[in-house]
């Protein structure tokens, strides 16, 4: 496979507070690099982009700004940045600032905050002003949240977004139906540009994220999206909550095998990731 990485976190914890992250054994310690990723990509990825990754309120615009040397000496195709919607006063000149700091997306997490966050205006309008700037805003939801989702994309039809981690569905718990009626809704919706295969291993009971467990909620994602509207990305490290990179490497060519042609795999693992996020690899 050739893959770009669209969902890539490194953390630097002498920079930046993670304190998401101290409840969670494998990431409470340690930096985790560009270099200890690409160790682990074994060949297989010929791109990443940096995804933002939750630093506490504080740290959000220096960790953009940190990463933008990143993306300038060629290490990083691109980054999507983090931002508050729905309450940074000076949202546009952020907005305004990242045109220079190798920016390809926006995200806000939305499932840390409660679930009414993403419905006022304000936080539309924002989002509006994202889609002005030509840029994609990366969605994440819970899997239950999906209609809120929904009501947000149908509210900001001038902007792109991209689904995170297959609308981050609750796999330990089964919650297979209500997921899939969420996915189903939003890829109806136009300027939904894709969602993103990444993440999902994550979601599944420890120790059962397998092709098995994982084929059947990727088969409704590629049934409803199809392979023009998905794209690839690791989550690493968080991946490591459900079995590791190598693994959902593993898992995700198995898929991708048994599911896609040649040319529909190629659009899934790179060129969709290229035409939506305006990046190129190679």
């Amino acid at each position: 496979m050739e893959l770009i990485d669209t969902h890539l976190h490194l953390i630097w914890r002498d920079r930046f507070g993670y304190s998401w992250t101290k409840d969670v054994p494998k990431l409470k310690e340690g930096d985790f690099s560009l270099a200890m990723a690409r160790g682990l990509y074994g060949g297989e990825v010929i791109g990443s982009i940096f995804m933002e990754v939750g630093v506490d309120d504080a740290d959000y615009k220096a960790e953009g700004r940190y990463v933008a040397r990143l993306v300038k000496d060629g290490s990083l195709l691109g980054q999507i940045v983090s931002c508050r919607p729905e309450s940074d006063p000076e949202f546009a000149a952020w907005v305004e600032e990242c045109a220079d700091l190798g920016v390809v997306g926006f995200r806000r997490i939305l499932h840390v905050v409660p679930d009414d966050v993403s419905e006022p205006e304000a936080f539309r309008e924002n989002i509006r002003l994202i889609g002005r700037a030509g840029k994609p805003f990366d969605m994440n939801f819970l899997g239950r949240t999906l209609p809120l989702a929904a009501a947000l994309v149908r509210a900001c039809p001038g902007t792109q977004m991209v689904l995170d981690h297959c609308g981050t569905p609750d796999i330990a718990g089964g919650a297979f139906d209500s997921w899939r009626a969420g996915i189903e809704e939003l890829a109806e919706i136009d300027n939904v540009a894709a969602v993103k295969m990444s993440g999902i291993a994550a979601y599944a009971t420890p120790g059962t994220a397998t092709f098995e467990t994982l084929a059947p909620w990727l088969d409704v994602v590629l049934e409803a999206f199809g392979p023009l509207r998905m794209v690839w990305g690791s989550d690493w490290p968080v991946v490591d909550l459900g079995g590791g990179l190598p693994g959902w490497l593993g898992i995700s060519r198995a898929w991708m095998n048994s599911r896609l042609s040649s040319d529909e795999a190629a659009q899934v693992g790179r060129f969709n990731a290229e035409r939506i996020y305006g990046v190129r690899a190679g």
